[in-house]
């Protein structure tokens, strides 16, 4: 399937050795981990300043690099997934966020928050100006608009505890933005196309000058007829409207790993609604929800159960049968065994997300009372209510410990 990953974003120890030698995103930033999201943006105005090669004439290639690793800082803390992703596995978390060469520009997502952080600190100069050197024509601004990301699609998937014990693959159906199967994604009827904007002369931009004591000033917002493109279509496809794109209803494959839980997410990338005039797909992200199951109690990569148990094998042993995932399993109880003590069964728990090893069942043991004794029961249970006076000691706090 072209674009697509299977890769799960958390959890994946080996790739830890690929972020090894990079500092830690809230040490770049000088921010606490419990920052929030005004004094994160404090501090990447800060540094950016302080970076940006304009004020670093003497040493430019040095403070574009600086420049870059603050702004993959402030791209990984300002998006909740991938800072959530970070704090629970540092940089191994997001590096499937990024390409194989690792942080790039084209990974960076925050245009708008950084050109109202900005506005003109630099020049007047656009956000364009900073990312990609120099300073940019407008139509190359035009370009870097038109080109514009597909939305992200997030769709949720349920799995039992067998399948997170096993692996599953996982049909999902979603509706999503494809190109046009008429004009191509152009928006343009067959045999025409796009035209210059009117309004604001293919530039994608409107200026507004306004003068006051204090100087002239020029306000710059993107073009509301083009929507910044630059180009209109005045003989729109009929399929489309206009828009190069139409929903459709497609049908994916995601292979869910061994040891998923709540909370774990799989990207599938370039799989979500197609750019607008042939920018890049988005993502479709992958929500895990775990089943709550009828028997079991999950505690990360261990099982929890409650055995029923008759008060005659606790107090003169014997085996009895335990559930477990993948069948029943034989366990002998000691004689004199209190009710609520626990055992172990190795190795039958879960497997450990993205690495080696299997968790444990973990199986407390609780006397059975029947509620109703039938006749021949209940004369025997009177007989043993007898042969116990005196034999029960009195409370102690040791005496479950032992």
């Amino acid at each position: 399937m072209p674009g697509y990953r299977d890769t799960l974003v958390q959890g994946i120890p080996n790739l830890q050795q690929s972020g090894m030698a990079k500092r830690d995103y809230y040490e770049v930033l000088g921010v606490s981990r419990d920052a929030g999201e005004d004094d994160i943006k404090q501090a990447y105005r800060r540094l950016a300043k302080k970076y940006h090669p304009d004020v670093n004439r003497d040493n430019p290639k040095e403070a574009e690099e600086q420049f870059k690793e603050v702004s993959e800082a402030y791209e990984v803390l300002m998006d909740k997934e991938k800072r959530r992703a970070y704090d629970q596995y540092g940089h191994a978390g997001v590096s499937d966020a990024f390409g194989k060469g690792g942080f790039s520009w084209q990974d960076f997502s925050r245009y708008s928050d950084i050109e109202d952080i900005f506005g003109g600190l630099f020049g007047g100069g656009s956000i364009f100006d900073m990312f990609f050197g120099g300073r940019t024509s407008t139509r190359q601004r035009r370009a870097a608009t038109r080109q514009m990301r597909g939305a992200d699609l997030r769709v949720r998937v349920t799995v039992t505890l067998e399948e997170v014990a096993s692996g599953v693959e996982k049909k999902i159906r979603l509706r999503r933005l494809e190109k046009c199967s008429v004009c191509g994604g152009t928006g343009a009827k067959a045999g025409s196309e796009a035209s210059i904007c009117p309004t604001c002369k293919g530039s994608g931009e409107l200026q507004q000058v306004s003068r006051s004591v204090f100087g002239q000033f020029i306000n710059v917002s993107t073009c509301p007829h083009c929507r910044g493109e630059g180009r209109v279509v005045s003989d729109p496809c009929g399929t489309c409207g206009g828009e190069g794109l139409e929903r459709r209803e497609a049908t994916l494959a995601v292979k869910v790993p061994r040891g998923v839980g709540t909370g774990n997410y799989i990207p599938l990338r370039g799989e979500g609604d197609a750019g607008r005039r042939g920018g890049p797909s988005g993502d479709v992200i992958v929500l895990i929800e775990e089943r709550q199951h009828p028997l079991f109690e999950r505690d990360a990569d261990d099982l929890h159960i409650d055995l029923p148990v008759a008060f005659s094998i606790l107090t003169l042993g014997g085996r009895v049968e335990v559930p477990t995932l993948s069948g029943r399993a034989k366990m002998k109880i000691p004689a004199g065994t209190q009710s609520g003590r626990i055992f172990r069964l190795r190795g039958k728990g879960l497997p450990r997300l993205g690495g080696y090893g299997v968790g444990d069942q973990l199986v407390r043991v609780m006397v059975w009372t029947p509620q109703r004794p039938s006749g021949p029961l209940k004369k025997e249970i009177e007989k043993l209510k007898e042969l116990e006076e005196g034999q029960v000691p009195p409370p102690s706090r040791g005496l479950f410990e032992e």
